[in-house]
């Protein structure tokens, strides 16, 4: 029973990611704690929100480095250690299953400035996590990273079930050679793609994955959004992931694919596509459709592809329209969701006054809905609180609001209107201090649950923390 009772509690602390809760369950006993331990310490670098943080866990790590490592960095002139301390109760190091060079990297080019002590430091920490006894399945790899991996000792031991790979795809063939020997069974791929300079060798490490289903091509952070794409390079590692078309799932990419290549995945679950480049063209069959569709995420897609996907796409829960279209194909896309969405969770979109009697018809036929993202160019706030006290499924109750003044008087309507239904959750910017009272006064009434006044248009987190 004991064990019984271990392996459950093992299951739901998996699920937990805030970290306060997960601290407060550390002294309950010594069972707890262990798993609670080994929760943290899977993935540390997850946690870090400042810069005491990152010092934190800095401190840590170097205390772990053996007396001959630390010996070496001070003869080259590296003296960052912190007064000697008690030995840790547990040997954090081989807790992790996440090797996150990218953090470490970062958090020393902020406590060292001299880039040549920064690359001494990081070596020694890189050789103490390489110990031939620790298994990582998440690896992320820096930019200016210069190793080839499958020299080092032990480290096959350490990398060989490597599930999640991050890299930037401008690494040097030493390096990738290294990838390339050691990681074979890798099941999610984020690469940071280049301008220019990218390693063409890539092509080759997606091919020999035995069970790829994730795969998410960013731009690379250095680069400002909408930029020349690398077409040849591109086009190379398209044609690789043909291989995998019967397993990817989910696909995160910043420019348009290969219509015959696209089409091939036939389990495509969740697809985002935000075009970053200048030079991108659009050459997908207009009658190109995923059944098996769950979550879609565009923008700058033209209408006639974007209607008809949504229309086979029965088993869509998430949508994110990020465009501005028309009135018309406004209208065309409203139409497409309520006719064949009925499982439909999520949906973020913009809406025009003049469609509101339309966009009605989603909260009458998508009953699952349960989260609703508006972005308005008009001031739309009287009839929309309206359609939607009167006209919202059971189970919405969360809404945002992007590009919209609401109106103190507008608001009170809606809250009054949507007395008896469940607590909402609401997010909105405004700098008035009468609604901001207002949103008080009817949070202790129980009419609102949450609400957040400081908008943040590119993040989700304050609704996130409530699912």
């Amino acid at each position: 029973m004991s064990k019984l009772n271990k392996d459950i509690l093992y299951l739901i602390f998996e699920e937990v990611h805030d970290k306060k809760t997960l601290f407060s369950c550390l002294l309950v006993n010594k069972t707890w704690c262990d798993m609670i331990i080994r929760n943290l310490w899977r993935d540390p670098w997850r946690f870090l929100k400042n810069r005491k943080d990152e010092l934190l866990l800095l401190n840590i790590i170097i205390s772990y480095l053996s007396v001959e490592s630390k010996n070496y960095l001070k003869s080259q002139g590296i003296n960052i250690f912190t007064k000697s301390c008690d030995k840790p109760l547990y040997n954090y190091i081989t807790f992790c299953k996440h090797l996150n060079l990218n953090a470490i990297g970062m958090i020393l080019v902020k406590t060292i400035k001299c880039e040549p002590k920064i690359s001494i430091i990081l070596n020694e920490i890189f050789n103490l996590f390489i110990n031939g006894k620790t298994k990582f399945t998440h690896l992320y790899i820096p930019k200016n990273f210069d190793c080839q991996l499958n020299l080092i000792p032990g480290v096959e031991n350490c990398l060989s079930e490597i599930e999640f790979l991050s890299c930037d795809t401008t690494i040097n063939d030493k390096s990738l050679t290294g990838l390339m020997t050691i990681c074979k069974s890798i099941k999610e791929l984020e690469l940071f793609m280049g301008l220019s300079d990218n390693n063409f060798g890539f092509a080759r490490l997606i091919k020999q994955q035995k069970n790829l289903f994730k795969i998410r091509f960013l731009p690379s952070k250095v680069y400002p959004i909408y930029y020349p794409c690398d077409d040849q390079f591109y086009d190379l590692i398209e044609n690789s992931l043909i291989k995998h078309a019967d397993t990817i799932e989910y696909l995160k990419t910043p420019r348009h694919f290969n219509t015959k290549i696209i089409s091939s995945f036939i389990n495509l679950k969740i697809l985002v596509m935000n075009n970053h480049y200048m030079n991108w063209k659009f050459l997908w069959d207009q009658n190109l459709s995923f059944p098996n569709l769950e979550i879609l995420n565009v923008s700058r897609f033209p209408i006639n592809i974007l209607v008809n996907i949504i229309k086979h796409a029965r088993n869509l829960i998430e949508l994110s329209i990020e465009k501005i279209y028309t009135i018309i194909d406004n209208k065309k896309i409203i139409q497409a969701i309520y006719q064949n969405c009925p499982r439909l969770k999520y949906l973020k979109m913009l809406i025009y006054n003049i469609n509101i009697l339309e966009f009605k018809n989603i909260l009458i036929n998508c009953q699952d809905l349960n989260e609703l993202y508006v972005v308005a160019t008009e001031y739309l706030w009287e009839d929309l609180f309206k359609i939607l006290a009167e006209f919202s499924p059971t189970n919405l109750y969360k809404f945002k609001f992007a590009l919209m003044i609401v109106m103190l008087e507008s608001l009170v309507k809606f809250f009054k209107l949507w007395q008896g239904r469940r607590p909402m959750i609401l997010e909105f910017f405004t700098n008035s201090s009468d609604i901001k009272k207002v949103m008080k006064k009817y949070k202790s009434k129980g009419i609102v649950k949450e609400y957040n006044y400081e908008f943040n248009s590119k993040k989700d987190d304050f609704w996130i923390s409530f699912r």
